[in-house]
């Protein structure tokens, strides 16, 4: 198959214009679900699909749908899904998604232009809310779409000015009817930029992810005592601040530390409250936001666990007093073996040299292999970077993890 590297850029080009912003380094953009750029980018991808032949439908939370069922194939047969999303963080880059969305396009038109003939439709899909910076934490139309949310409950989510996802998607035109539902794929492909630089120092253009992390956020609380800067003694005082960073420092020696075993694991603290927050006052109370990842959950509960024993006995050396909550948690994702040696195949097909690799970043496949075959591609970040203007994949390296992708469709729908 050959893919149109053309076609492919300028889909990805016409996108970043949506919500674009000014940069010193780099292109970047801010498209949050629901506002005008948002709608923009939609509108703009229904035509496209339209344009290719695949017929479009927009279920209740807004998640975007073009179904191509070829010739003699029965239009119920399951498809193979492929896609990914369209919003991005505050003054995110141009490949964060989009590349995904319009190579999961570029795929179906490349197999359409092949002569093959598929025995499955090939469905390509735009998730709603992937980032998480307007509703929710984030991953909200695949969560919907695995059954791990309800219509309402996502609708009903508000942003920080009170406005539901109902309302802001009733008011760029895309609450449909309905719910895409991943149980009815026979497969689902996402490909992503790696947002790491592992790729780009190998000289790889293809990543062949083994598993995504399994992510923890925990809450922590920790309350001592405000009082004057200049007139409280250091014998005095319970700073809430001083106990807090002893506490970040922990954090930091457990996750090293696992390292040792588990190369995969982060731990890390952040978000941030200081109370008063003022220059002359002894910090009273503090709360942070506790991040853990690896793909051994395991090693995830160990770091938990250390962190809360770190706690517990912060709490007891200084005087204060503390909270812990794990109030989020996703276990690691593996994904399925079909679609590794799918892709595998498809890349030696192509002349394609891969990299098997984990994710550490969340993606809307996690929630769609808890339903179906489910496979997680990369293509190379430059410096790694992401969720900047100053993510960069090239051109050339965009057009090869989209062959990859395309010859893994291919495969799985004959």
């Amino acid at each position: 198959m050959e893919i149109n590297g053309d076609r492919l850029r300028s889909d990805i080009e016409t996108n970043a214009a949506f919500g674009a912003i000014d940069a010193e380094t780099g292109r970047g953009r801010t498209v949050l679900t629901g506002t005008p750029p948002n709608r923009r980018g939609r509108e703009y991808l229904v035509d496209r699909l339209e344009a290719a032949g695949l017929a479009v439908w927009v279920d209740a939370v807004g998640n975007v749908a073009g179904r191509w069922v070829p010739d003699d194939v029965a239009p119920d047969t399951p498809a193979v899904a492929t896609g990914s999303h369209l919003d991005s963080v505050p003054r995110g880059g141009i490949f964060d998604g989009p590349l995904g969305v319009y190579a999961a396009l570029e795929a179906v038109r490349a197999v359409q232009e092949s002569g093959i003939e598929p025995a499955r439709p090939i469905e390509v899909v735009c998730f709603t809310e992937e980032e998480g910076q307007r509703f929710a934490e984030g991953l909200l139309g695949s969560s919907v779409a695995a059954g791990e949310r309800s219509v309402e409950a996502a609708l009903g989510l508000a942003d920080d000015d009170g406005t539901t996802l109902d309302a802001a998607l009733t008011e760029i035109g895309f609450r449909g009817e309905g719910r895409l539902d991943a149980r009815e794929w026979d497969a689902w492909l996402e490909l992503h930029v790696e947002q790491n630089d592992r790729l780009e120092a190998a000289g790889v253009p293809v990543g062949i992810v083994t598993t995504i992390t399994g992510i923890t956020h925990c809450e922590v609380v920790v309350e001592g005592e405000a009082d004057h800067a200049g007139a409280t003694s250091m014998a005095d005082r319970d700073d809430a601040l001083a106990a807090a960073s002893e506490f970040v420092l922990d954090v930091e020696s457990a996750a090293r530390e696992a390292t040792t075993e588990d190369d995969t694991a982060v731990g890390t603290v952040g978000g941030f409250t200081v109370e008063p927050n003022a220059t002359n006052v002894v910090p009273g109370r503090v709360e942070m936001g506790l991040d853990v990842r690896s793909t051994e959950y395991a090693t995830m509960n160990a770091i938990v666990e250390r962190a809360r024993a770190n706690l517990d006995r912060i709490t007891r050396d200084r005087d204060v007093t503390t909270e812990f909550e794990r109030s989020f948690d996703l276990r690691p994702t593996p994904m399925s073996e079909r679609y590794r040696e799918a892709t595998h195949a498809g890349c030696e097909k192509a002349d394609i040299e891969s990299l098997a690799m984990h994710s550490g970043a969340a993606h809307d496949t996690m929630h769609v292999a808890s339903v179906t075959d489910a496979g997680l591609l990369f293509a190379p970040s430059r410096d790694g970077a992401s969720h900047s203007p100053r993510e960069w994949t090239d051109w050339a390296d965009c057009t090869a993890a989209t062959r990859a992708l395309a010859e893994t469709v291919a495969a799985l729908a004959t």
